[in-house]
């Protein structure tokens, strides 16, 4: 029975180590989050950006277990960039100096960047200037 624990453990190890692969993120850029919904295993996976020192939200994933969760969030780190729209979004955190920053996401919808710019946080502790939808090259 422990065996079967320990190779899930590196099932999922190896998993995580692809995905930070494929994104090619420094290990200290990418969270995976790991919480009970509904009787299934939900992933997030958080990203920080070192520049402005922010997290957002990259993804989430409902699976029976943390193993399908992770495969789950891999066939979509591979797919991302075709099934989702690229969206830029000028913001400031206002307890900050006010400075202006520019984050890029891909989402679904204009709803979907925004949820994953103020993951985690008060709405109120970030001012939105502008959401573009990007062109599709």
């Amino acid at each position: 029975m422990m065996e079967t624990a320990n190779d899930i453990h590196v099932e999922a190890a190896r998993i995580q180590k692809d995905i930070k692969s494929y994104l090619g993120l420094r290990s200290n850029a990418l969270i995976f989050e790991y919480s009970k919904f509904e009787g299934k295993i939900k992933l997030d996976l958080i990203t920080i950006n070192p520049r402005h020192n922010q997290s957002f939200l990259f993804h989430s994933e409902l699976g029976f277990d943390k193993v399908d969760a992770l495969k789950k969030m891999l066939t979509y780190v591979e797919n991302y960039k075709e099934k989702e729209s690229s969206y830029t979004i000028q913001w400031i955190a206002n307890n900050e100096n006010k400075e202006l920053h520019t984050s890029y996401f891909r989402a679904s919808s204009i709803y979907d960047a925004l949820d994953k710019l103020y993951y985690g946080r008060d709405s109120n502790t970030i001012t939105v200037f502008s959401v573009v939808l990007n062109p599709v090259a």
